[in-house]
């Protein structure tokens, strides 16, 4: 464990400490495209944080290859170097696309590329475990395009959720949590040393966001951008291909007792059909529903609109942290769950959990005006907007200087005031420079 927190940290120092270079140097570039219809902030924002983030993955996978236990994974495996070879494909594209824009068929093309390099090197899944039959082995053709299918829905499920600030870090995140914690329980736990590259990938992605997100939360300073998201969310799909497709269930069958058994053990986590389900249910969620209202509507499913998920919880009156948050809360829930459920899945409380959080969520939903107060103990653990004492000034500044603009102005002259104060010049109104 103290190898894989070294790794994540190496990650996180490295992104985080990237960034501000990285933010100077796409302003320079000029990666600050004007403001969309669809966009939700109000300031240019630089692009190209997948830089830092690029960064980050290569700091983690150089510093896990001369650490001792880590290490062998770059002996025993070509998975690695696999995942290495597919996302400087995709971020080499997301780079392009942040600064000149890349049409969405040629990005398509490129995912699946990238995904075929990764299979060409040997991370593919080879069997499934299916409910009620067992292992079902893979022939290559469906090897290769079930892999590639699975990169490329997560790939731009990410990038369909990048919408607000810190959301797809945060989300990744979160799921990059859960399936590290299932993934050292694999290794650690059941003894399958397979699952060692799917547990070093999740670090080193825990790393690159957690770097990434204290310079891109509200209001963020620099946005990951294509070159960012795309890089997430193929390494959050490697690793699932990872153990997937390496890990035999027979090592599993001698701890569980029985192939059924392993089988109701694997499938709720991490079969690829259901992954996208679970870890990363959120996005999955928005990408199948922008690609139903767009066709629905006559329009190319990669045609960019307001209709997302965090763009309703805009809509309805919560303001943009909360939005966040909340987004945040729903993929914890679903994430975690899934690995309560692997861990034991016939506890009555486990169940009792779930539904009661997810009661508490739909109670969030339904009151988007409520303002979320710290305690006077933790204000300083919190950013400023939730800190009562600010708020009050804040409040108190606003009705001083609204006060100023609504008072009477002064009589000239010694002579009495002004009734009609249309004569004077309006403080509020902008000053045309041309005159």
């Amino acid at each position: 464990m103290r190898e894989y927190l070294l790794t994540l940290c190496v990650s996180a120092a490295v992104t985080y400490l990237l960034t501000g270079p990285v933010r100077k140097f796409a302003i320079a570039a000029g990666a600050m495209p004007e403001i969309r219809a669809r966009d939700v902030h109000r300031e240019p924002t630089p692009r190209l944080g997948g830089i830092a983030m690029f960064g980050g993955l290569c700091a983690g996978l150089l510093v896990a290859a001369h650490l001792s236990n880590i290490g062998d994974v770059f002996t025993q495996s070509t998975e690695p170097r696999a995942l290495l070879s597919g996302a400087s494909l995709i971020w080499l594209l997301g780079v392009l696309d942040d600064k000149w824009g890349v049409d969405a068929l040629i990005k398509l093309g490129v995912q699946m590329i990238a995904a075929g390099v990764m299979v060409w090197q040997g991370l593919t899944i080879l069997w499934l475990p299916v409910p009620g039959i067992g292992p079902v082995a893979l022939t290559p053709v469906q090897s290769t395009l079930l892999t590639v299918a699975l990169v490329v829905i997560t790939i731009n499920a990410v990038n369909f959720v990048d919408g607000l600030d810190g959301l797809a870090a945060g989300v990744v995140c979160i799921a990059s949590i859960a399936f590290f914690m299932y993934a050292y329980r694999m290794w650690y736990g059941y003894g399958v040393e397979a699952a060692a590259p799917a547990t070093l990938f999740s670090a080193i992605l825990i790393g690159m966001c957690v770097g990434f997100l204290p310079h891109n939360i509200h209001p963020a300073r620099i946005f990951m951008g294509d070159s960012g998201s795309m890089l997430i969310g193929l390494v959050l799909a490697s690793g699932a291909i990872s153990i997937t497709g390496q890990v035999d269930p027979d090592v599993i069958t001698d701890f569980t007792g029985s192939p059924r058994s392993t089988v109701h053990f694997m499938v709720p986590v991490y079969m690829p059909l259901l992954l996208p389900l679970t870890m990363i249910a959120i996005p999955a969620a928005d990408l199948v529903l922008a690609v139903v209202r767009r066709t629905w509507k006559g329009q190319s499913p990669f045609a960019a609109d307001r209709g997302h998920l965090h763009h309703r919880l805009l809509e309805i009156g919560h303001s943009h942290s909360r939005a966040v948050l909340i987004m945040y809360f729903w993929s914890a829930l679903i994430a975690f769950a899934a690995v309560a459920f692997s861990v034991n899945s016939s506890s009555l409380l486990i169940v009792l959990v779930i539904a009661s959080l997810s009661a508490v969520g739909l109670v969030v939903l339904l009151l988007p005006r409520v303002r979320p107060r710290a305690p006077h103990w933790a204000e300083s653990l919190v950013p400023p907007r939730y800190r009562r004492r600010r708020r009050r000034l804040a409040a108190a500044a606003a009705a001083a200087e609204q006060e100023m603009l609504s008072a009477d102005p002064p009589a000239l002259n010694g002579s009495t005031a002004i009734g009609d104060r249309s004569q004077l010049p309006d403080r509020r109104r902008p000053v045309d420079s041309h005159r």
